[in-house]
């Protein structure tokens, strides 16, 4: 997975990022337009609920769904078409729950499941709450059962993340939690692979509130990052691994700071060639041989065929979506404050 650093994706801050600019508002325009256009692909069955109903292909899509859009919202100009899209989807999701009644029903049969919280919490960070989830939520919180919950460290910084957007107090200190994680351990770069890469992003979300408080990134893990995001980048481009492609792409968003514009104007374009006219953006692979891709403002891209499965392409879709809307927040509040200066 790993790749030697290139001059091109070098970490330094500033340049122009022009290159990132002048695709970011289309991939963000075409990824958010499929999901729109496959909403029937995040409806819940009936039997939602029953044992047999598999989670990763019902709730997590939907949680999913709830989660990167309301990021997408908060990054979004509310005058912009991404901004009203996302509304729209983050109120679809919560029709699917039932306006939460179903989580509720969720939390009473896995009373000790993080997954439910977690799916609540990104409705609750959208301001749609649930008074009997709260309740329910409220009591196994503060058992001993639920703070001694054995998990991986970056799972548990996601239950921490998802107690602070629900408004209570998190069950434990997260420096600690953060220290077990291998990013917190600045493990050796040359060890970065899959899982690993996945636990990281995932690490960042938590720490950043889905990289909407990047402040809240230490000093150590933000330097580490600028030095070995570029090679990590590079390797998952030159091995087609589009969805870490765009998890990292949303990391280097959530860094502190200049935002890295070097690694940005490389790997954007790249993220982007790989884009299917319909907006969906494959996990792995080769791109399909496709028509050449409709104008940046065709009304048709999202009515394109589309050459992937729904499971295959809609978590590197939304995944793709949400780095390019924190990503052109991020370099826009930079220009803001590179102006004003």
């Amino acid at each position: 997975m790993t790749a030697p650093a290139t001059a091109d994706l070098g970490a330094q801050p500033g340049g122009t990022t022009d290159a990132a600019l002048s695709v970011l508002p289309r991939v963000l325009r075409q990824a958010l337009g499929w999901a729109d256009a496959h909403r029937s692909g995040f409806v819940l069955p009936q039997d939602v609920l029953e044992p047999h109903t598999q989670v990763n292909g019902t709730l997590k899509p939907l949680g999913e769904l709830a989660q990167l859009c309301a990021t997408i919202h908060r990054s979004t100009a509310p005058d912009t078409p991404e901004h009203g899209t996302a509304g729209e989807l983050i109120a679809f999701a919560w029709e699917q729950v039932h306006d939460g009644d179903l989580l509720l029903e969720l939390l009473r049969g896995e009373p000790f499941a993080a997954y439910p919280y977690e799916i609540y919490a990104a409705f609750a960070g959208h301001g749609l709450r649930h008074e009997g989830f709260e309740r329910l939520a409220g009591t196994l919180s503060a058992t001993r059962g639920w703070a001694h919950t054995e998990q991986h460290a970056n799972r548990e910084l996601g239950l921490i993340n998802s107690e602070r957007r629900v408004g209570v107090a998190p069950h434990t200190d997260p420096g600690p939690v953060l220290a077990r994680t291998w990013l917190g351990g600045l493990s050796e770069p040359w060890m970065f692979e899959g899982p690993s890469g996945y636990a990281l992003t995932h690490t960042v979300f938590h720490i950043t509130d889905w990289c909407c408080v990047p402040e809240r990134m230490p000093a150590d893990i933000d330097a580490y990052l600028r030095a070995w995001l570029p090679p990590w980048v590079d390797g998952c481009l030159e091995s087609t691994q589009w969805d870490l492609t765009g998890e990292l792409l949303a990391v280097a968003a959530a860094l502190p700071g200049p935002p890295p514009a070097a690694l940005l104007d490389t790997a954007w374009p790249a993220l982007a060639a790989a884009q299917a006219p319909s907006g969906a953006v494959p996990e792995t692979g080769p791109p399909l041989t496709r028509p050449v891709r409709p104008a940046p403002d065709s009304a048709d891209a999202a009515d394109a065929p589309d050459p992937y499965p729904f499971l295959a392409c809609y978590h590197s879709t939304l995944v793709t979506a949400f780095a390019a809307a924190v990503s052109l927040k991020r370099l826009a509040d930079h220009r803001t404050k590179g102006a004003a200066a």
